[in-house]
């Protein structure tokens, strides 16, 4: 009975989705696309089990999971800690938010269908079984059930050409870099005999006769996989095109927990396999590598990020740049430790909320026919509609990390992680670039206070909706308190990452 409440989260996860299934197969909805269409309902349903399932998570955080009898009898596959119930919460958190916003821009948009819902819970399933796992196999099989739901919802929008490409060009190259990461872990499989995460690491460790060579090389083929995942430039591709391409509510989803999800992938691979001295030093291991990453993520995202006109692909490029900082904390883990691993904990958690908040503001400003795409679109709405302008400069000051929001400390944080490990020069380019990444998020703003529509212009039209604000209220919530509580936040992290 210990191992089925210990996987409870996954299991609520589970039978939500099936339940979800079975709802759009046999519910009878109406077809005007109103608010008796199907959206109403499974994105309530959908929201609830994503948030139950969290709420399980953090039941189970309070309890210790270490104290509930069996918890280790799926190890080495999943490891149920605190570093897996952490990340749990983040991406359900990330996916009910997503299913919110969806219940509001799919009916608005003439997309209302409900196998939406059923892929964004199975597609957050995998983001679970990605963070638990603890074995090349079980990773696999998070990776592909995350990715495989995700690809259908960037080409969610059926009609639309942009939409196709976007999806076919993100499955090749998903499934690409997922080749690599097999291919990676099949060469250390041959080289150490283990697939399980620790026993990799231990064999790395001990150093017997190895054939380095081979571990070099599937070493790197996991690292490229790995920036592929989390958008790191120049891996970073098709995120721009995917993100645009997809339905918002979909973007938001593959931003927020996906990206989490990467991340975590990342911190497990780096920690238990990758963490003996020669992969952490700076002269041989990852360290440089992966600075160089946080370095390109950062400049070349934000850069780009400046010069775009459309809103979405915009944050598309703020996203990439996000990794980069993210990044920075991973970089800082081989000489900080547990308190630099913990920040990129918390960075994820408010740049969730921030990004979602961000978002689903951008759906609440559009209806259709008078979507907010370009800036141009975004003129005047400060004037003619306060409570939706208030609510995306909310989020975007956090993005920008403006204090006291929750980007502000989450962002503090990273870079005070980064002095304390003696990489001055990395904190100095990190905030460089947070100064240059707030000229776009400020760009908005201007756009929005400052500017009116050109005579003639299409001009962007809020819509209403329940779902959407209750996202957004959800969203804020969380960026207050970890704005007003960052101490909080961060002794959580420190919890998920300590071990022993």
């Amino acid at each position: 009975m210990g191992v089925y409440i210990a996987l409870s989260p996954l299991l609520i996860l589970v039978l939500g989705g099936c339940g979800l299934m079975l709802a759009e197969a046999f519910g009878r909805f109406s077809e005007d696309g109103g608010d008796e269409g199907p959206s109403s309902e499974l994105s309530l349903g959908s929201a609830v089990c994503l948030l139950a399932a969290a709420l399980m998570a953090m039941g189970l955080w309070i309890k210790g999971p270490e104290t509930i009898e069996g918890f280790q009898k799926v190890a080495p596959y999943l490891i149920l800690d605190r570093f897996t119930l952490f990340f749990t919460m983040v991406t359900c958190l990330g996916g009910a938010l997503a299913s919110l916003l969806a219940g509001g821009y799919l009916p608005e948009h003439k997309l209302d269908r409900g196998e939406f819902y059923s892929l964004l819970m199975f597609s957050t399933i995998g983001c679970v079984v990605l963070a638990a796992s603890g074995d090349l196999l079980s990773l696999f099989l998070g990776l592909e059930t995350m990715s495989l739901g995700v690809y259908a919802l960037t080409g969610f929008r059926r009609g639309s050409t942009r939409s196709t490409e976007a999806a076919l060009k993100y499955f090749l190259l998903g499934s690409f870099a997922a080749a690599l990461l097999l291919y990676g872990g099949a060469l250390l499989y041959g080289a150490t005999g283990h697939t399980d995460l620790v026993g990799i690491g231990k064999a790395l460790a001990a150093d017997q006769g190895l054939p380095w060579p081979m571990v070099i090389f599937g070493f790197a083929m996991i690292l490229v996989g790995l920036a592929f995942k989390v958008s790191a430039v120049p891996f970073h591709m098709w995120a721009p095109d995917a993100y645009e391409g997809a339905p918002t509510p979909a973007m938001t989803f593959m931003a927020v927990a996906v990206k989490s999800a990467a991340f975590a992938m990342m911190l497990r691979l780096l920690v238990h396999s990758f963490s003996s001295p020669g992969f952490t030093s700076w002269g041989s291991g990852w360290p440089p590598v992966l600075a160089f990453l946080a370095v390109l993520s950062m400049t070349v995202a934000n850069l780009v990020a400046g010069r775009q006109e459309s809103v979405k692909r915009m944050l598309a490029y703020s996203s990439v740049a996000h990794a980069g900082y993210v990044l920075v904390g991973v970089v800082s883990m081989t000489r900080l430790g547990d308190e630099a691993q913990a920040s990129v904990l918390l960075y994820l958690l408010a740049y969730t909320v921030s990004t979602a908040g961000a978002l689903g503001s951008l759906i609440l400003i559009g209806s259709r026919g008078a979507e907010a795409v370009s800036y141009e679109d975004l003129a005047g709405i400060g004037r003619r509609h306060p409570a939706a302008a208030l609510a995306m400069s909310f989020f975007l000051l956090s993005l920008a990390g403006v204090p006291p929001s929750a980007g502000f400390f989450a962002k503090m944080y990273v870079f005070r992680g980064a002095i304390g490990a003696g990489y001055y020069w990395l904190a100095i380019i990190g905030l460089l670039n947070s100064v240059l990444g707030a000229y776009y998020y400020l760009r908005v703003m201007v756009y929005m206070y400052m500017r009116e529509p050109a005579p003639g212009a299409p001009v962007a039209v809020p819509m209403r909706s329940g779902l959407v604000t209750a996202a957004l209220v959800l969203s804020a919530l969380f960026v207050i308190v970890l704005g007003v509580l960052p101490g909080s936040g961060l002794s959580m992290a420190l919890q998920a990452v300590a071990r022993g």
